[in-house]
């Protein structure tokens, strides 16, 4: 019975991130969900809620994922480069995080999980000041804006690809394209905190 019961949340999960990244909240409906999961949209409710906390569960757990596989182990500030590039390659694989992320700020609510991952961010950005400090990183940028860049270098592709296409003169599918894209990713978070193949220049 539990087994069961964790397949149809599951079920739910993974429809409701395919439908939130495509309609956003606003225009996803219950009933749609549901039915794209093979499940009555009454064990929705009983198991999440609503359609917002049913959201929040999806970005939350998206976003738990992200962390995992860029820096399960924690940042390596020696290293931030290639943390940009494992960040690239998370959002080549998982595009619709980058809609996920873009619909929780149009929403007009606050952030998903707020007090949990602004405790994540705060250790991540506490880390960052602390490898400023000991001169692994460059020290020029506040390391919470400095963070936020970083992960912006590998977000932005997927949040905005067609300008990504209009800028470059290539599409995504170009032959090497996302070769030359993560390469750029790479060197730029490199140049940006001030290190290059592992060490502070």
């Amino acid at each position: 019975m539990v087994r069961n019961v964790e397949q149809t949340q599951q079920r739910l999960r993974a429809a409701a991130y395919a439908e939130f990244a495509q309609h956003g909240v606003a225009g996803t409906t219950v009933t749609r969900i549901a039915d794209r999961a093979g499940v009555n949209k009454e064990r929705l409710y009983a198991y999440f809620g609503d359609k917002d906390g049913l959201f929040d569960e999806v970005l939350t757990e998206a976003l738990e994922e992200l962390s995992q596989a860029v820096a399960p182990e924690g940042l390596r500030f020696e290293d931030l480069g290639e943390f940009a590039g494992r960040t690239f390659d998370y959002y080549t694989e998982h595009p619709e995080l980058a809609r996920l992320l873009q619909w929780e700020g149009l929403r007009g609510a606050p952030p998903v999980s707020e007090e949990k991952r602004r405790a994540h961010y705060d250790v991540k950005v506490a880390a960052t000041g602390r490898a400023q400090r000991d001169g692994l990183i460059d020290d020029q940028i506040d390391p919470g804006y400095l963070m936020f860049m970083v992960i912006g270098l590998a977000a932005w592709w997927f949040a905005v690809p067609q300008m990504a296409a209009l800028l470059t003169g290539n599409d995504v599918d170009a032959a090497g394209e996302q070769a030359r894209r993560r390469a750029c990713v790479v060197t730029a978070a490199e140049r940006l905190v001030g290190t290059h193949a592992g060490g502070v220049r």
